[in-house]
Formats: C-alpha cells, sequence, structure tokens
C-alpha cells in the first residue's frame, strides 16, 4: 500500500543515492532497522533498501497427479460459478441457480485442468513457487543524514561505515591487459608478449586485433619515378704486389 507525501520515486530505472549506514542478510533484518528509524522520528524517506547479488529461487512444492489437477480445477472453476451466480440472484434468482452455476462452474474447470495437463505429456509433473532473493541488503541514506542514522541503527546492529561499493570505470574498447601499447589501432612491438622475436627464416608474428598489419609497398603512379635499386659501390684500387695465380 503505498500513501500519498512521500518521497518522489523516479519514473526510469535510477541507481540509489547515499551512503551504507547498515548491512543485513535478509530482508527481514533491513525491514526491522528501517522501522526502528521510523519509530524514532527518523525521515526514512532518505532511507532505501538495496539487495545485491540477486537470484531466482524456484522452491518445490510438491508432485502433480491427475487427482490434484482436478482438484485445482474445480476449486477455481467453483469461485467462477459463485461470481455468475451471484449476479443472477441480484437480478432476481432463486437460490438455486446460485447453486447450479457453482457446479456447472466446478465441472468446467475440473474438464479444462484436466485436458491442459494431459496435452502436457508430463513435462512438469511438479508445482512450484519462485521468488528473487537478495544475498545481501543494504540499507542506505543520504550523506546528510548518514550520521545520525547509524547511531540510531547501533542498538539493531548491522551498522557499516562508508558509503556504497563505486562501480568500476569500463576499459578502453580493444585495450587488453597483456597488450604493451595499451590503446586500439596502435602498433605493437614485433613479437607477441611473452614470446621471443622471430629468428632469420621464420615468418613474422600474425598482427593481433586491432593492430596495424604491415603494407607492401605503393606502386607509383602514372608520371612518378620509380624507386631505384641503391648503386654498388665503386671498386677500390687493387693492392700493390697482387698477382693472380694461375
Amino acid at each position: 500500500m503505498s500513501f500519498t507525501g512521500g518521497a518522489r520515486i523516479p519514473q526510469t530505472p535510477t541507481l540509489p543515492q547515499g551512503e551504507t549506514v547498515a548491512s543485513y542478510g535478509t530482508y527481514l533484518e533491513a525491514q526491522k532497522a528501517v522501522d526502528h528509524l521510523s519509530d524514532h522520528q527518523f525521515p526514512v524517506q532518505m532511507v532505501t533498501i538495496v539487495g545485491t547479488d540477486l537470484r531466482m529461487v524456484e522452491r518445490v512444492t510438491g508432485r502433480l497427479t491427475y487427482a490434484r489437477v482436478a482438484m485445482g480445477g474445480f476449486g477455481s472453476g467453483a469461485w467462477f460459478g459463485v461470481f455468475i451466480g451471484l449476479l443472477f440472484l441480484l437480478s432476481g434468482g432463486s437460490s438455486g441457480i446460485l447453486f447450479a452455476a457453482v457446479l456447472f462452474g466446478g465441472a468446467a474447470g475440473l474438464l479444462l485442468a484436466v485436458l491442459v495437463y494431459a496435452t502436457s505429456r508430463g513435462r512438469r509433473d511438479f508445482t512450484s513457487q519462485s521468488q528473487i532473493v537478495a544475498a545481501q541488503y543494504a540499507v542506505l541514506c543520504r550523506a546528510e543524514r548518514a550520521h545520525e542514522a547509524r547511531q540510531m541503527l547501533r542498538e539493531v546492529g548491522g551498522v557499516r561505515v562508508g558509503a556504497a561499493t563505486p562501480v568500476p570505470p569500463a576499459a578502453p574498447m580493444g585495450a587488453r591487459p597483456s597488450d604493451p601499447t595499451g590503446a586500439y589501432g596502435q602498433p605493437a612491438a614485433p613479437g607477441r608478449p611473452g614470446q621471443p622475436p622471430a629468428g632469420p627464416g621464420q615468418p613474422p608474428a600474425q598482427p593481433r586485433y586491432g593492430q596495424l598489419a604491415p603494407q607492401p609497398p605503393a606502386e607509383p603512379r602514372y608520371g612518378q619515378l620509380a624507386p631505384q635499386p641503391p648503386a654498388a659501390p665503386p671498386a677500390g684500387p687493387e693492392t700493390p704486389g697482387a698477382e693472380k695465380q694461375d
């Protein structure tokens, strides 16, 4: 149940603001802590309960059989028949119409439930209930009244000092812990980290994702001089006294 005049709830999903004043293992303990603050005239509209490490828990309640399906279908159909019978009774009908509507509704609900269970072919022969459960519940309060809330909650326990755990910033795109450059699109050093460079006669290592591959030299365009090979060094003067051997 909600009442007017309380704190305004954001229309879009928004992270809670404030400091963590206490932490508990169950929701009942967190609810007891907030109720303790309310009993001491604390402005509880500054308080937020945050559940962390959410898990979906499905508890199996029993085995599903034809008898159980039939009883459940008859009960739901009978309640619908009561509603229809009351409408006829208020419009001037007799009490017999109410009894007939209950029987007819129960029979229709029983038949429909059995048919639906038969078409499932035993794929789900059990009943269960699902819940969303958190591993820990933190009580947050705005910074201007956080110290006062901690003082009041010392009687309940679970008091914590410090702000909420900040979310670490996301790593830049393309950066890897083992990348020596640490930036996307920059050429890396020859070879891979932790590996020796390629020796003579071995093909060079393939570039990783995000690194520039070696490009072949561009062909000269029309009207440009092609690159010339380096000229050979001139031969030096022959050493005097050197003679050819036969």
